[in-house]
């Protein structure tokens, strides 16, 4: 992570919300401004259709995350925190007047993030703040202070994070009675098929020669467990075959298919 640069995998990840807007025409989910922050064109974009998989996996986890913040904010939840918030355009198109959004990040990130968004002319609203924290080397209790609960947005992080970052993070959350988390996890390349598994690996090392490695899976039974031992009453874990079904109306994949899992937990 250099100083005033983005994390290599969140402008991945803003690049796939952009190319999903021209390349499904942003049928899964709606974000005119991740074009916006990258200054990127439709025509740029278009070298993208090929990796349509991720994209459209991408798209999805941001429509489940903001469906149930959506739903928790009609319940009354009225402070937003994006963990790991990257280039999410979520706080500068905020549609509830009353909800406070956090972005939590590494500082470098940050710094970049801020830059883009006065180049580019997207206002910061006063419902929103930041704060500065690297994961593995600071304490989010110590850095953030919450009045009530609060719905966590953590996507695109839990897989790169020491297990002792994930767990940390994880019980500062569990602490804030009344609160309710969304975020994404992988299952282990060792149990998919042949095929599946070279894919994924050969990916783990793109992103581990960047800086930014794979560190940490779970399986289902495994993250159930632990959110449960930590208080968690309703817990909602979508894998592929759900996703598939739930985005995209197919009922044809196998239900116990490993892969990427989309996953909300309230306490």
């Amino acid at each position: 992570m250099e100083t005033g640069q983005p994390s290599k995998t969140a402008y991945s990840a803003a690049r796939y919300r952009a190319a999903h807007q021209f390349l499904e025409l942003g049928a899964i989910f709606k974000d005119p401004l991740a074009p916006r922050i990258l200054g990127a064109s439709a025509e740029e974009l278009q070298a993208d259709a090929p990796r349509r998989a991720m994209r459209v996996f991408i798209a999805a986890r941001h429509r489940f995350a903001e469906d149930a913040l959506a739903a928790a904010v009609h319940r009354g939840i009225r402070t937003v925190v994006v963990l790991g918030a990257g280039l999410d355009t979520f706080a500068y198109r905020n549609p509830f007047e009353d909800v406070r959004v956090i972005e939590v990040d590494h500082p470098a990130t940050q710094a970049w993030k801020r830059e883009r968004l006065a180049d580019t002319g997207i206002e910061i609203p006063p419902t929103v703040s930041y704060v500065g924290v690297d994961f593995e080397k600071e304490s989010l209790g110590d850095r953030l202070d919450l009045a009530g609960p609060a719905f966590f947005v953590w996507l695109g992080v839990v897989p790169y994070l020491t297990r002792q970052g994930f767990d940390e993070t994880l019980r500062f959350v569990a602490g804030v009675p009344g609160s309710e988390v969304v975020f994404d996890y992988a299952q282990s390349p060792s149990v998919m098929s042949p095929e599946r598994r070279a894919q994924l690996e050969a990916r783990a090392d793109r992103v581990a020669r960047i800086g930014e490695p794979w560190l940490t899976y779970f399986e289902p039974a495994e993250i159930a467990a632990e959110l449960t031992g930590l208080g968690f009453t309703e817990i909602e874990d979508l894998g592929p075959a759900q996703l598939a079904a739930h985005f995209f109306g197919r009922h044809d994949v196998p239900a116990d298919t490993p892969g990427g899992h989309l996953l909300r937990a309230a306490r």
